[in-house]
């Protein structure tokens, strides 16, 4: 039997278990850009940056092990600093769960809470999963890049997906 799952805010003292969940859901070679994590300094010096208050980063973990996570980083260009990217991803073992959900719930809260006013990421055309999920977080198709991703000696198309603010979704 598994340890029962929870969200947490992200810690560098998680920094090894992060590492080895992004680097699995990387080598899967189709959800994510990166064919593999970053090295252990380069993973650091992201959650620095987000952590100085440049984005928002949470884990799920099962007992102490993270099995997946959710970030959004701000947007570095004084024009564009109300934005934040999303990035997630859950170990192939724990989906289906719910927990997909259970993130990016959570994730977004806090960008609004960051006071983020747009989110914005994209996905190949092809994980339908992810696409229905964003799509069912209120994410807008806003366009399509085409041969975006080279993964798996072939190219492929990704949405372009978008979540304004509700006080902005309003106007």
């Amino acid at each position: 039997m598994s340890p029962p799952t929870r969200i947490v805010p992200a810690s560098l003292d998680r920094l090894d278990s992060y590492r080895a969940c992004l680097d699995a859901v990387a080598r899967e070679g189709r959800w994510l850009a990166l064919g593999q994590a970053p090295t252990p300094e380069q993973t650091r010096g992201f959650m620095q940056h987000i952590l100085a208050g440049n984005g928002v980063q949470v884990f799920v973990v099962a007992g102490a092990t993270v099995v997946g996570w959710a970030d959004i980083v701000r947007a570095s260009h004084a024009a564009t600093r109300h934005a934040g990217v999303l990035g997630m991803g859950v170990l192939a073992a724990h989906r289906g769960r719910g927990l997909g959900r259970a993130l990016i719930e959570r994730v977004i809260a806090d960008a609004w809470g960051l006071g983020l006013k747009r989110i914005e990421l994209d996905v190949r055309v092809d994980n339908l999963a992810a696409v229905a999920l964003y799509a069912s977080a209120r994410f807008c198709h806003e366009g399509t890049r085409r041969a975006s991703h080279w993964q798996g000696g072939q190219y492929h198309d990704a949405h372009v997906m978008g979540l304004l603010h509700p006080a902005l979704a309003q106007g």
